[in-house]
């Protein structure tokens, strides 16, 4: 029950998240997309599933390395991620880019296989991401690579202590686990796992700049995993919220904007 719990939550709170997410963090996550594509290492022609595609911003760096001869399905858990994705596709005239609602944990096998699968920060807010990536190795082809991202270690993430500040006043944990496969090795473990062979893993720190402690705000609370929990607040919950988060990274404040630092963890695995 817990599990289902959380998919419902994530699922709804990233509906909810979708017409703020690239606003707030397309640009902040520039450098992890980038990475991730780079190490997929994409081939014009080639197949690929974008596993948590978001808004699409990933399937689309994709879908410009394979090239209109090649295929890129993205797949969410929210259905307005995935509408507002597929609308971008068209608007870039991406028509070998599509767009499908669909829970990584139960990704089904129509006999299509992918060249490469890519999972860019998604698996934190899975209930199983162990059993999630074991299924999308499933889907390789043979020489396939699959390469996911997470957020890194706790402690080199500013913004952590959102979770807590909204957790004081939810019934239950917004993103339990959250930072889970960002520590140690624990992604490179969990890739192994799911039966994929020569596993690397490196770290990526980042800065998430912000020009003013609205938008730092928004990020955090309009445009992510606590979206769907934020809105449920009345308005002097909010503003206590937006007054406790902001406290919480008044020492990466600059002049009258942020700069919050960041860590990803990008793992790449492939079949044999």
């Amino acid at each position: 029950m817990q599990a289902r719990l959380q998919r419902r939550v994530q699922r709804y709170g990233w509906d909810r998240a979708a017409p703020h997410y690239d606003h707030c963090w397309r640009q902040a996550l520039a450098p992890a997309t980038e990475r991730l594509v780079a190490l997929a290492d994409l081939r014009p022609g080639e197949r690929v599933l974008d596993v948590a595609c978001g808004t699409g911003a990933l399937s689309f760096a994709a879908a410009r390395r394979v090239g209109p001869k090649g295929l890129v399905r993205g797949t969410d858990i929210s259905q307005n991620m995935v509408d507002a994705a597929q609308a971008m596709a068209l608007a870039l005239e991406l028509a070998h880019c599509r767009f499908e609602r669909c829970d990584a944990e139960a990704l089904a096998d129509d006999g299509t296989h992918f060249h490469a699968v890519l999972c860019g920060l998604g698996l934190m807010y899975m209930p199983d991401p162990e059993g999630a990536l074991e299924r999308m190795a499933h889907r390789l082809a043979s020489g396939g690579r699959l390469v996911a991202s997470v957020w890194g270690r706790r402690e080199h993430c500013g913004w952590a202590d959102v979770f807590p500040i909204i957790d004081a006043r939810v019934e239950s944990d917004v993103c339990p686990l959250f930072f889970r496969l960002g520590a140690q090795d624990a992604l490179a473990v969990a890739l192994r796992a799911a039966g994929l062979q020569a596993v690397a893993v490196e770290r990526l720190p980042v800065r998430l700049s912000y020009a003013c402690a609205d938008d730092a705000c928004d990020a955090a609370l309009l445009g992510g995993p606590v979206a769907l929990a934020y809105a449920r607040f009345d308005d002097a919950t909010k503003r206590a919220v937006r007054e406790e988060y902001l406290e919480s990274i008044a020492e990466f404040r600059r002049g009258t904007g942020y700069d919050i630092p960041g860590e990803f963890v990008i793992g790449r695995g492939s079949v044999p």
